[in-house]
């Protein structure tokens, strides 16, 4: 059975939809997006990029129509008027487009940054493509009878380009061969495929703000300080492309969540934002709607601030300095709790709880005493040192392996390429293919 299938194009970008996009296709932050568009903006090629607003401009339209006319011809164009569905938007701007339709990014690539560049050719094509006609593919269902069991499959080809034409990568066509009614099939090969039910997956940076926005909680210019605030004070940390929530990020949340559970409500912070709409627009007045959430606030910070503190007072352990001797307490820190030394600040001994979970399992090459163990600098980077520090000074940026240099004798450590020695003298390196030999 063949019938034809259309695919539309997306709306102009948003602050929130132009960060999930950057995130998903080229793999910027929402930071570095905003720095990029920033710049693109101040050089004149885009316009305000802080915006929940899809509406376009009568001059950009009429700009678009004659652009998509002149470029693929009148059948690739079709005006489209978006409509604003995010909870509580601000229209004071339009959506993000590129100031003129004439400055193609082909033509001005020789002219900016590589990330500007990526930046300003996704918003370009966003916005055109918003202005033309729909994708039609030819869709072929199919349905193979073998026994008792029915197969089906499908396949699409592509009739008209329409708004794709400018996206040739997404114009990937997946044709059935030619069939005939009740043709006998020959079996090439059987496949069994097994789907486990998994949880949901982590935030990204693009997931998080999708979601932030959902809930009617920030706004365009809130998005990037929302996500390096959680950074910067170390809730989460980035693996890969998400965000992994760290043990002071847990103990924080349930803090709050316990003590304070009507302040981290989803909705509490949504009503706030809409209030604040209001004293904008002077429906509410800002001395009443601060004293009322304030006063009651202070009584009851005060009241659990003392009960906070007592889970936060160091506890007593039974181990001992290796440096001075003197008995080791367990305190709390930014990145979680860690062991110190009760002489402090005389001693100012130091060791992560995590470093027993962290251990390697190798014995230190240079005092031969310790355990190699993995640890995280003051700004989140992991390295890899002897767990006797201070006493020991050995350490490295790459992870180690209980293996031991050819040539000079000195520890390998993995890399993205392959195993090369951790002695900055020696050269030796083995690839993965070497390896397996």
């Amino acid at each position: 059975m063949k019938k034809d299938v259309s695919k539309t194009s997306s709306p102009p970008f948003t602050t929130s939809t132009l960060q999930q996009e950057a995130n998903n296709k080229l793999s910027f932050s929402a930071r570095q997006t905003m720095y990029l568009a920033q710049k693109l903006y101040e050089t004149g090629l885009i316009t305000y990029m802080r915006t929940d607003s899809l509406n376009l401009s009568e001059k950009f339209l009429a700009e678009a129509s004659n652009f998509i006319e002149k470029e693929f011809g009148k059948n690739y164009h079709e005006a489209t008027r978006y409509k604003t569905k995010t909870i509580r938007a601000q229209e004071a701007h339009e959506a993000i487009r590129p100031t003129s339709v004439f400055k193609k990014p082909e033509e001005l690539k020789d002219k900016m940054e590589k990330g500007q560049f990526k930046l300003y050719k996704l918003i370009f094509q966003r916005a055109i493509g918003s202005q033309m006609t729909n994708a039609i593919f030819e869709r072929t269902d199919c349905e193979i009878s073998a026994g008792d069991y029915l197969f089906k499959a499908f396949g699409l080809s592509l009739k008209f380009s329409g708004w794709l034409i400018l996206y040739p990568e997404k114009q990937k066509e997946e044709s059935l061969p030619s069939l005939e009614e009740k043709e006998e099939l020959n079996l090439s090969k059987t496949e069994t495929i097994e789907h486990l039910t998994q949880g949901p997956s982590r935030f990204s940076e693009a997931s998080l703000i999708k979601t932030l926005e959902s809930l009617g909680i920030g706004r365009p210019s809130t998005y990037v300080p929302i996500i390096e605030t959680l950074k910067e004070r170390n809730y989460v940390t980035r693996e890969a492309r998400y965000l992994k929530p760290t043990e002071i990020g847990f103990l924080v949340s349930d803090l709050l969540s316990r003590h304070f559970p009507e302040i981290v409500d989803y909705q509490f912070t949504a009503q706030m934002e809409e209030n604040l709409d209001k004293i904008a627009i002077g429906e509410t007045d800002w001395v009443s709607l601060v004293k009322n959430f304030y006063l009651p606030f202070k009584e009851k910070v005060d009241k659990k601030g003392k009960e906070i503190e007592k889970n936060f007072a160091p506890q007593e352990t039974k181990k001992v300095c290796p440096k001075c001797g003197k008995p080791l307490i367990i305190k709390m820190s930014r990145f979680g709790k860690f062991l110190a030394c009760s002489g402090f600040p005389l001693c100012r001994f130091t060791q992560s709880l995590e470093e027993n979970n962290n251990s390697l399992k190798i014995k230190c090459p240079k005092c031969q005493k310790g355990e190699i163990v993995k640890k995280r600098t003051k700004k989140g980077r992991f390295f890899y040192a002897c767990n006797t520090w201070p006493l020991c000074d050995f350490a490295l940026w790459d992870e180690p392996i209980n293996e031991f240099c050819p040539k000079c004798s000195s520890i390998l450590v993995k890399t993205k390429k392959g195993v090369k020695c951790s002695s900055k003298e020696c050269r030796y390196f083995q690839s993965p293919d070497e390896k397996l030999e």
